[in-house]
């Protein structure tokens, strides 16, 4: 197969550089517009200097025209825009989404989390919720593909086979996640501006981070029943990566080593999903510029209760690596193609 053409509209986020770099050494991808607001007229390269011996497309305003010479339309935008652009697609093209535009079944709960009203809710049976691993086989039938958020790709995957399985208890699980204030955007720096982002831990979106909404989505729809779980999400004083602590009831009889064996089983022939030895201590160190995710299953004090580490890079397997590897499988490219080793 020929190379195909890819738009990347919100070009010069943290998200859409990182995009940039994995597509350029893609085999099967050529890089066909760079699309931006505040930058047009600019190269890429004068937001990461990485870029600048490839040559690429300056950055251009989106043009509803651009979709009839390109296979697949990448968005990292704010909330919404997605949307937009959703109901532009033509019959050839691909929209891959990075924002939460898409992650809802129900845009009534879109607007109670997002605070937005849905501009394409005709277009939402048209999306997945593509988290590769778990939704490999529904991938190529859709439009649509919305990629997961970063936080919850690192509590999904580890918890998903271990509820289906009924091998720890649906309720009272509890999450602590610690993310880079990448991210949050590039944004991040105003807000934080007169604060000091740079050597301060924050806890913030208690009960009502919007990540909330897609883990409950996930977790009762991919076990059948209710999940009961409490999420806190804190901003880390480092660039990228992401660590969730998620503790967990086992059920009667389940051992430490028969929820490892679980998830060894359940991701034997996952090449980014890699299961530790148990009681392995991990770091954000372990997973930086990859698309891995790292599990480890660690005792607690408490016989009945164990300790699941998780860590992931949020721009990469949360972010711009995800949303490859789901292009991949689409287009029966190689799954791994742009994402081996470091990127």
């Amino acid at each position: 197969m020929s190379k195909i053409n890819a738009l990347i509209s919100g070009s010069t986020g943290y998200i859409g550089i990182q995009l940039t770099k994995i597509l350029v050494n893609h085999k099967k991808v050529n890089i066909k517009y760079l699309c931006g607001n505040s930058s047009i007229g600019k190269k890429i390269s004068s937001y990461d200097k990485s870029l600048s011996k490839y040559k690429l497309p300056k950055i251009v305003k989106f043009n509803k025209n651009f979709l009839s010479s390109v296979d697949v339309v990448f968005t990292a935008l704010p909330n919404g825009e997605a949307q937009k652009i959703s109901k532009l697609l033509l019959k050839k093209n691909i929209l891959i989404d990075l924002s939460a535009d898409f992650r809802l079944n129900k845009s009534n709960d879109f607007l109670k989390w997002y605070k937005i009203k849905h501009k394409a809710i005709n277009m939402i049976k048209k999306s997945i919720y593509a988290l590769p691993e778990i939704k490999r086989n529904n991938i190529k039938d859709s439009k649509i593909i919305s990629c997961p958020g970063c936080y919850p790709t690192s509590i999904l995957l580890p918890l998903i086979p271990l509820l289906k399985k009924s091998l720890i208890s649906n309720n009272n699980i509890i999450i602590d996640s610690k993310s880079g204030y990448s991210g949050a955007g590039r944004g991040i720096h105003k807000k934080y501006k007169y604060q000091n982002l740079y050597e301060s831990l924050s806890a913030y979106g208690l009960a009502i981070h919007r990540h909330n909404s897609e883990i409950q989505q996930e977790l009762d729809l991919n076990t059948g029943k209710i999940n009961n779980f409490q999420f806190t999400p804190h901003l880390t004083p480092m660039f990228r990566g992401i660590l969730s602590t998620i503790y967990v009831d086992l059920k009667k009889g389940v051992t430490k080593n028969k929820v490892n064996a679980e998830l060894k089983k359940y991701y034997k022939n996952e090449k980014f999903i890699k299961i530790s030895n148990p009681d392995t201590f991990l770091s954000t160190n372990d997973v930086i510029n990859t698309n891995n995710c790292i599990i480890s299953v660690c005792n607690s004090k408490y016989k009945d209760k164990l300790i699941i580490l998780s860590v992931i890079d949020n721009l990469i397997k949360g972010g711009s690596g995800q949303a490859v590897q789901n292009m991949n499988i689409l287009y029966n490219f190689k799954e791994s193609e742009g994402l081996n080793g470091k990127i």
